[in-house]
């Protein structure tokens, strides 16, 4: 872990993406159609502001090697972010958007981070300042998705990558993290699937976003393989469901044959615990719970079931 010094980095309030200075007029993953610009306004907020407002981030073991991660009071999105502990490494799977020093020290105390992957642009938080705190970790972001990254090094003056608009995805292609230092950038642009750190697999498998990616760590204590599914493939509500969708908060669905193509890209996988970013659980048969999701969001999609509306 490196001597981490705090950058004045600024978020979007609303979904907790760091963003390089200056900022645009408006968060341009908020206004896509799958989040939302507040009615009252766009809102930033820098980190020595959420600091004095008494943000923290919360830190809580779901399984033997398995934490998630929160920022109390809730911020952005409100995701719970994972750190999946191995003895090659730590992935923390989806950022909280804020950092401080307790939170470094408490993150270090579990071996600290290896690697970080977002499972998608609404989970990028504050990236770049988890990277900075342990020795610069890379940051792998897939590539479909690399156009929505606003904050590429910690001492950009710009407003980063592009505008975040869909499909603007001209980056250099990365081989590995850039040398160490303030202009340096951890990011690693990857496609279709790597493993971040030894025996953590992560797989783009689209529906949410184009580059909406899925992480499988396999449990120390019973073997089992847990699913980290972030927003691509959510475990819901009710007991042995999970679902798919373009928005959740605007309510937009995928085709039947998106999530047919979501389904079928794990369907090699072996797991059978499921985690969701917003600490939805499925303790166990997530394996079959996907298939079973997918008939059932296909079958309403298609119109099977129009008879019943």
């Amino acid at each position: 872990m490196t001597n981490w010094q705090p950058a004045e980095v600024t978020i979007c309030a609303t979904c907790g993406v760091e963003f390089s200075a200056p900022v645009p007029e408006v968060c341009p993953v908020c206004a896509d159609e799958r989040q939302f610009v507040p009615r009252s306004g766009q809102e930033w907020a820098r980190r020595s502001e959420l600091e004095a407002a008494g943000h923290a981030v919360t830190i809580r073991e779901v399984e033997p090697g398995l934490h998630a991660l929160r920022v109390v009071p809730r911020l952005g999105i409100g995701q719970t972010c994972y750190l999946a502990r191995t003895e090659q490494g730590n992935l923390l799977f989806d950022v909280p958007p804020y950092l401080d020093a307790e939170a470094v020290a408490a993150v270090a105390e579990l071996g600290g981070v290896a690697a970080i992957v977002a499972s998608h642009p609404h989970m990028y938080g504050m990236q770049l300042e988890w990277s900075a705190a342990f020795d610069d970790a890379p940051v792998f972001v897939s590539r479909a998705d690399a156009g929505w990254v606003q904050r590429r090094t910690r001492a950009d003056a710009g407003v980063g990558a592009g505008t975040g608009a869909p499909g603007d995805t001209e980056t250099a292609e990365a081989e590995g993290p850039a040398e160490a230092g303030a202009g340096a950038s951890p990011l690693v642009e990857y496609d279709r699937q790597i493993e971040p750190v030894p025996g953590v697999l992560v797989r783009q498998i689209g529906g949410h976003f184009s580059g909406s990616s899925i992480a499988v760590w396999r449990s120390p204590e019973d073997g089992v393989g847990v699913f980290l599914g972030g927003d691509t493939i959510s475990p819901v509500v009710r007991s042995g469901w999970v679902t798919f969708m373009r928005s959740f908060p605007n309510y937009l669905p995928l085709s039947g044959a998106v999530v047919r193509r979501m389904a079928d890209a794990v369907a090699d996988l072996d797991f059978d615990r499921m985690y969701g970013n917003f600490g939805q659980q499925l303790r166990s048969g997530g394996k079959a719970a996907v298939e079973e999701s997918a008939q059932r969001y296909i079958a309403w999609v298609s119109g099977e079931f129009d008879y019943l509306t």
